[in-house]
């Protein structure tokens, strides 16, 4: 896959959510993949952008503090994550190496407040 790599091209991606961005990246420039463009089946595709859009759930963003129960849906999140990285690992057969970067602003976290 095409990135910003010196080599301009990738055989290492990672699953990771953010906000507002698709969940697959190249593991060394960081590059950010469309999932349409990714050999993946529609159903895959569809799991993968429905997690990613549960990124940050356990944030109350206009607070800047951590939910109630926050730690909990952010670890719910992660074994998400893992589970659909193994998926994304069956659908591309070995062709990339791949690795799930699980979310840790819970541990940002002191008091609730972001540090």
């Amino acid at each position: 896959m095409k990135c910003f790599c010196e080599q301009q091209e990738t055989y290492e991606l990672k699953v990771e959510g953010d906000v507002g961005a698709d969940p697959i990246w190249c593991n060394q420039c960081g590059c950010n993949f469309d999932l349409d463009d990714i050999p993946f089946s529609k159903e895959l595709k569809r799991e993968l952008s429905e997690w990613a859009t549960k990124y940050g759930e356990w944030i109350d963003w206009d607070l800047d503090q951590i939910i109630e129960n926050g730690a909990e849906i952010e670890e719910e999140h992660n074994r998400q994550g893992a589970y659909l990285t193994e998926k994304v690992k069956l659908e591309l057969d070995g062709r990339y190496k791949i690795k799930f970067s699980p979310s840790s602003m819970g541990r940002s976290y002191s008091n609730n407040k972001l540090l």
